[in-house]
């Protein structure tokens, strides 16, 4: 039977890249997957790209020893510091969120001024504002990093009042520059979507780089003609991290709706 069965692997340093997960499940329901989330090493956000780099190889080297087709890096960090890297040194195609997020924020912006939040590495890496210009190289790119953010969705505060406190002080300035769209630039950052569109109001469009990163998986699988059998049964996801599988069993229900059932406690190179 044509076609390839291998599931698609996805890496992020916690529940974040569910986001990720969640929209190319919708997507590619004959598909199979490996998710794993680094809940050892979490934030990548603050940490150096050479550090991130290296915690990269090693979440990448673990999904190609499950046998993946396909690598989703469902990290803003890590695709901002690493996805040429893993691109280079590995045998399989690896999508990263950046450039499919940088395409849509400027494909949907009216007035010419974007919004980019996102960790502290990811702004610092400017890759979104430069991935952008290359598109469009007048608009505007206005940044602001946002590092409790992530804390507080592996927490499972996504509706708590401290995180609607805390969006208001960072998202305040965007507003006030009056950008139309908003990148949410870290895979965490959708599951607080309805604060953020609270805090910046119903005129600003958001932009899910995961959701978008998802349609990017569809043509790469599509050029390589590994899409899995027509008719295939999927196995059940195999969900992995590296510590703390309670908690993230708990996060992962909420923001996917659904109770995650496959859980592996794993280990790799730390």
């Amino acid at each position: 039977m044509p076609g390839d069965a291998r599931p698609i692997g996805i890496f992020d340093s916690g529940v974040g890249g569910l986001t990720v997960y969640r929209a190319l499940r919708a997507r590619l329901p004959q598909e199979s997957f490996v998710y794993l989330g680094d809940t050892a090493r979490i934030p990548y956000g603050t940490r150096s790209p050479e550090t991130v780099c290296a915690y990269a190889r090693q979440d990448a080297a673990f999904l190609l020893a499950c046998g993946v087709k396909l690598i989703v890096i469902a990290c803003n960090t890590a695709s901002s510091v690493a996805l040429d890297l893993l691109q280079a040194d590995y045998p399989v195609p690896v999508v990263g969120v950046i450039e499919p997020g940088a395409r849509q924020a400027a494909a949907v912006t009216r007035c010419g001024h974007i919004g980019v939040i996102g960790t502290e590495a990811t702004i610092a890496s400017a890759a979104y504002p430069r991935a952008i210009r290359q598109l469009a190289p007048a608009v505007r790119v206005t940044s602001q990093s946002c590092p409790l953010f992530v804390p507080l969705v592996e927490e499972g505060w996504a509706q708590h009042p401290v995180t609607v406190t805390v969006a208001a002080e960072y998202l305040t300035p965007l507003r006030e520059a009056e950008v139309d769209t908003l990148v949410l630039g870290c895979t965490h950052y959708p599951v607080l979507a309805d604060v953020i569109r609270r805090v910046m109001g119903e005129g600003v469009t958001l932009v899910d780089s995961g959701a978008c990163a998802a349609e990017e998986v569809v043509a790469v699988l599509e050029q390589n003609a590994c899409f899995a059998p027509p008719g295939n049964l999927p196995a059940a996801t195999r969900f992995c991290v590296t510590d703390a599988s309670e908690r993230f069993r708990r996060v992962a229900t909420l923001c996917l709706g659904e109770e995650v059932t496959r859980l592996e406690k794993v280990r790799i190179e730390l």
